[in-house]
């Protein structure tokens, strides 16, 4: 497989190159299993953002890929039809609308092939689409009013709040926000799409023409408690599976698993329990079972243990699959025979496809390479898996597994592999308990000493197994930086009793395997331990803002959407129940890092977005005052201070946007030059607007005010 680089050297080398790295994600498979379809985001003209096409990929490699959609406003959501037809949500033109609506369509290619159409349009857009394997049934996931009662009324509800200009929300249930969105007023409902009824005779028209669809609604009754839940479609086409949440006293919540008749509506709860979650249903070929995943929920003294069930989707009643397997897995695909189901579970480091048998229980690992696998689907024949895998040696690629032996094949895909600027080694120690923690280590090219950055994973219930634009080693190791990626108590992939050891207790042995870590890593000959860093975001940010109050051995920290004030953080998170859940008053300030300000005696750079529900920007800000007044390196009399605060006033928990990216990148190392290696303060972003333009942009704001110029004469003469 070729790579990808530029002109002085890898794409790591440059940020501008980097942001414009094509970024390829899902998977779709046609019935017959000749076609995959994958998605490929591509920077826009402007460079501010990221469309995303759909590109066909030969199942059985002999062919290059093939690009099937290009628009500015991009697609999502590809979904075969039991017939072969490809659909997928856009918000494109429609070539035969007399308006352009900026909301999401349903679009159909036919299987024979052809031009994209809409098949399908309503005010407030289309969500996910699904399709029965087996039937030609096309399940629609689409926002819906709470006062509408059918499409019509919808339509005109959703037309006065635009038109009014009007977008607040009357909440009367918990939670109003998710990550960086707002809840409300209109609620993911399910509905069946099927031809509308022509009231009168159908006009003469060409063999392809396709009759309008009209939504079905089958989810009548179930309110606001569908969010977050995709549903899983019977092969068959009947019935639905999905997650629902179940409201319960003081804000508190659970989620049951329902079956919705997709003929009648009609809905039957499956499996509900008081204190458990059900979640991640996975129907079987032959429509009779499912394999889904029952989580007791988490108390202050006892971590998730979620765990694989086998349900039969007649009586309700339920199997554990595979208990003795201490892993956290993700069911994935079912054989086409129904004889054993995959499933992804982290491991070691690495998230590879394991197969259990439904009838033993038994657990083979399928895959064995050091890679994160996703998007995992099965050939007709069984002899097959397709996957999207990733690790941090590459970005996620298409891959063909043979089942019996385990062996990868990549696929030509749309995106060539990018060449790495260093390498890959595996580091481990042992804590004074006994534990193994191990990581990954990123090395520049060179035999060093090399500065050393800690970078702690967020969560924290999580593991470094994958390759991530937002976090990227390779992008610190061109600037001649080691980056060590450990995986202390609360990751996942070591067990349940590894999870444990941090439940409750953030601060104790979470902290103690870093620095147990760290202290393997700064012995080695390579490694420069006198210079530095600790970097994280989320709980990643937390475990930094906890490592600055309780050693100096860094010469800087980076906090990125941080907790910091586990008091405030608490009820003021979108999902407040897990912490109400899961941390008792004492264990909050036990293990509060804004308690131990006054020991921070190490710069720090604070990163927040404004649009984080998850960790909201009061944390943000209030660590950065209490930094200023109260830390061992306060403000001085001038107001001036080493620490510094990179806001971004319209970005969530993740930075999206790439020329906010490159900012995010550009601010760090600049941070980490200065009080890492010792240099002067280099030179910001101009985008911030602390630094002189460049020549190159002085020439292009020159001729942007000439065009201006010219066209408002043009205007004035016409």
């Amino acid at each position: 497989m070729t790579s990808a680089s530029t002109a002085t050297g890898t794409i790591f080398h440059d940020l501008d190159h980097y942001v414009a790295m094509p970024r390829l994600g899902g998977l779709a498979m046609s019935p017959d299993g000749t076609r995959l379809v994958t998605t490929v985001s591509t920077i826009t003209a402007a460079g501010t953002g990221y469309a995303t096409a759909l590109w066909g990929v030969d199942p059985q490699g002999e062919g290059p890929a093939y690009r099937i959609t290009r628009s500015a406003k991009g697609e999502a959501g590809a979904a075969f039809s039991s017939t072969g037809s490809l659909l997928f949500t856009s918000a494109r033109p429609d070539p035969d609308a007399e308006d352009d609506s900026p909301e999401a369509a349903l679009w159909e290619i036919p299987a024979g092939g052809g031009e994209a159409r809409v098949v399908l349009s309503r005010p407030g857009g289309v969500g996910q689409v699904l399709c029965a394997h087996d039937a030609d049934v096309t399940v629609v996931l689409a926002g819906q009013l709470p006062g509408a009662t059918d499409e019509a009324t919808h339509a005109a509800i959703h037309k006065a709040r635009k038109d009014a200009g009007v977008q607040a929300i009357l909440h009367d249930r918990y939670p109003v926000r998710h990550w960086d969105a707002d809840l409300g007023p209109s609620a993911p409902q399910l509905f069946v799409a099927e031809p509308a009824e022509q009231e009168t005779p159908a006009r003469p028209t060409t063999t392809d023409h396709v009759p309008p669809l009209r939504l079905r609604w089958v989810s009548e009754g179930v309110g606001a408690t569908m969010r977050d839940h995709a549903p899983a479609i019977s092969p068959d086409g009947t019935f639905a599976v999905v997650s629902l949440t179940v409201p319960e006293a003081r804000g508190n919540q659970r989620t049951q698993l329902v079956r919705i008749d997709l003929t009648s509506g009609e809905r039957s709860v499956l499996a509900d329990e008081p204190g458990h979650e059900f979640s991640a249903p996975l129907i079987s070929p032959d429509s009779t079972r499912a394999v889904i995943v029952v989580d007791p929920q988490s108390t202050p003294e006892r971590a998730p243990h979620p765990q694989l069930h086998l349900l039969d989707l007649d009586t309700g009643e339920r199997t554990l699959l595979a208990g003795d397997w201490d892993r956290w897995a993700t069911p994935a695909a079912w054989l086409p025979d129904g004889s054993a189901v995959l499933v992804i579970a982290d491991d070691n480091g690495r998230s590879p496809i394991f197969s259990i048998e439904v009838a033993t229980g038994a657990v083979r690992q399928v895959t064995a390479d050091d890679a994160a696998y996703s998007e995992v689907i099965v050939s007709p024949d069984g002899t097959r898996a397709y996957a999207v895998r990733s690790s941090y040696l590459f970005p996620s690629e298409v891959v063909a597994i043979d089942l019996s032996t385990g062996a990868v094949t990549p696929l030509p895909g749309p995106v060539e592999r990018p060449e790495i600027p260093g390498r890959l080694e595996e580091v481990e120690t042992t804590t004074e308990d006994g534990t193994r923690v191990r990581g990954w280590l990123a090395l520049p090219e060179g035999e060093g000493p090399h500065p050393l950055l800690l970078w702690i994973h967020g969560g924290p219930l999580g593991s470094w197994n994958a390759w991530t634009w937002r976090w990227n080693p390779w992008l610190m190791t061109v600037q001649g930086y080691a980056v060590l990626l450990p995986d202390p108590a609360l990751s996942t992939g070591y067990g349940q009793d590894f999870i444990q050891r941090g439940w409750g207790s953030w601060g104790v042995a979470p902290y103690e395997d870093l620095m147990a870590i760290t202290d393997e890593v700064v012995a080695r000959a390579d490694i420069d331990e006198s210079r530095t860093a600790a970097m994280g975001g989320s709980f990643g940010g937390y475990m930094a803002n906890w490592v600055a109050g309780h050693t100096d051995r860094f010469s800087a920290i980076v906090t990125h959407a941080s907790l910091w004030a586990l008091d405030q953080f608490g009820p003021t998170t979108d999902a407040a129940f897990y912490w109400q859940r899961e941390m008792t008053a004492e264990m909050g300030r036990d293990n509060s890092p804004h308690a131990f300000v006054d020991k921070i005696v190490t710069p720090v750079l604070v990163i927040h977005g404004d649009k984080d529900y998850r960790v909201p920007i009061g944390e943000g800000l209030r660590l950065w005052y209490e930094l200023l007044a109260h830390s061992g390196l306060p403000a001085g009399d001038d107001g001036s201070t080493v620490h510094r605060f990179l806001y971004f006033p319209d970005e969530n928990h993740w930075i999206l946007s790439p020329q906010h990216a490159k900012v995010w990148y550009q601010v760090v190392s600049n941070f980490l030059a200065q009080h890492v290696l010792g240099d002067e303060a280099g030179e910001l972003p101009v985008e911030l607007g602390r630094s002189a333009p460049s020549a190159k942009q002085l020439r292009a704001a020159a001729a942007a005010q000439e065009e201006d110029e010219r066209q408002d004469g043009s205007a004035a003469s016409s």
